[in-house]
């Protein structure tokens, strides 16, 4: 998926917002998403229900991988944005998005910034590290970068401070590239 192909609105930080509001609703932890050619393929660490017996209580955690396509992600963000509302509303939906939401959409922020041909992430434990594929003049070359967990819990906290200042304004993760 090309994100910067076709609709303006189809940006990461959109993408990437809607994809984390699905997260937090199947409970996936411990995620990783990865960039293919129509869509994203996300992985993660999901609850699985409890049977009857008393000792599977707390129901077991499995792996689930998704397949994300175009399609999906449009029905998504447009889901998302009907529940956030506008003004004062959507200002309340920020306070009660879940963390995945909340995290992918400032590390999309980023992303966009970028502009990468490519993007893979992973999580762990709320820390993230995203391998983006860069166009150079030496060719296409990768780039990691780190955010730690209160690294995304600043940048969240400064999100209506960065929405209301230019592009140019935003700073990188604090430089392990």
């Amino acid at each position: 998926m090309r994100v910067y192909d076709g609709s303006p609105r189809q940006d990461f930080e959109e993408v990437l917002r809607s994809i984390g509001a699905v997260l937090d609703q199947r409970g996936m932890r411990e995620i990783s998403v990865l960039e293919v050619p129509d869509g994203f393929i996300v992985q993660g660490i999901v609850t699985q229900s409890a049977d009857s017996t008393w000792s599977d209580s707390l129901g077991r955690q499995e792996k689930e991988s998704l397949s994300v396509l175009e399609d999906d992600i449009a029905r998504f963000m447009e889901e998302a944005h009907a529940r956030r509302g506008t003004g004062a509303h959507a200002q309340a939906w920020q306070e009660r998005a879940g963390s995945y939401e909340r995290a992918l959409r400032v590390i999309g922020h980023y992303i966009d910034e970028q502009k990468p041909r490519d993007v893979f992430l992973f999580e762990q434990e709320g820390a993230y590290v995203l391998r983006l594929l860069m166009g150079t003049q030496g060719g296409p070359r990768h780039l990691l970068v780190e955010f730690t967990r209160d690294e995304i819990e600043q940048l969240v906290s400064q999100g209506p401070l960065r929405r209301a200042a230019p592009a140019s304004a935003a700073t990188p993760p604090s430089g392990r590239t």
